[in-house]
């Protein structure tokens, strides 16, 4: 009885654990800090598509300056770095934050990395993904001043096949390779960009100076 118990609790607790309500994110760095322009870095790709970093990077100014940003045009800061001979995102990130200020003079700068961008082929579904992490930082003092995450993928409207198994099979193939030809992985990508940069995101970044939604932090 006592062992029946103690798993019913157990069980309880994990019930209530998951229905929590996710914490709000602590933004007193940021507020404190009043960023008004965004660098951001060319991402680090850790999926295995090479097209991953930048075509995520050409996606990030929209929801940044939609946010209330300056975003330094990002052609012009990944040419650059290009010109000092700095063409791994890697090596870029690691690069000294006072020496960020000083040559593009932005207020913060924004470090992303890729987890997974691309399609993969199950037997009854195709699924393409495109998760992202980013933390924006001051470039003035090396403050954290915000970190969040995302992931969109082509599932998630799907409404199902009703075809049975045979049907199920030849839609996931379908979508194979339609998600292959079209580069479905560079829409989806900018639908993650939108959800990890926007500042309407719940825990996402804070409206900047240039939006209607400031209030002056």
């Amino acid at each position: 009885m006592m062992r029946t118990r103690i798993l019913l609790l157990i069980g309880l607790v994990s019930l209530l654990a998951g229905c929590a309500t996710p914490t709000p994110y602590d933004y007193s760095a940021f507020r404190e800090s009043k960023p008004r322009s965004i660098v951001v870095l060319p991402p680090v790709n850790r999926s295995l598509d090479v097209k991953a970093s930048y075509s995520f990077l050409s996606q990030v100014t929209y929801p940044l300056a939609e946010s209330g940003y300056y975003v330094l045009p990002v052609a012009v800061v990944d040419e650059t770095f290009r010109e000092n001979g700095m063409v791994n995102p890697e090596d870029i990130h690691g690069l000294p934050l006072e020496k960020l200020n000083e040559v593009f003079g932005a207020d913060a700068a924004m470090y992303i990395t890729i987890t997974q961008y691309g399609t993969s082929y199950q037997l009854l579904a195709s699924d393409t993904r495109v998760t992202a992490e980013a933390s924006l930082v001051d470039t003035r003092n090396g403050q954290l001043l915000w970190k969040g995450a995302a992931t969109a993928s082509s599932t998630e409207q799907n409404s199902g096949s009703n075809g049975g198994l045979i049907g199920l099979l030849v839609q996931a193939l379908v979508e194979q390779i339609a998600n292959t030809i079209s580069d479905r992985s560079h829409q989806i990508a900018g639908i993650t960009s939108n959800r990890l940069l926007s500042d309407h995101a719940f825990n996402g970044i804070l409206p900047g100076p240039r939006s209607p939604r400031y209030v002056g932090q």
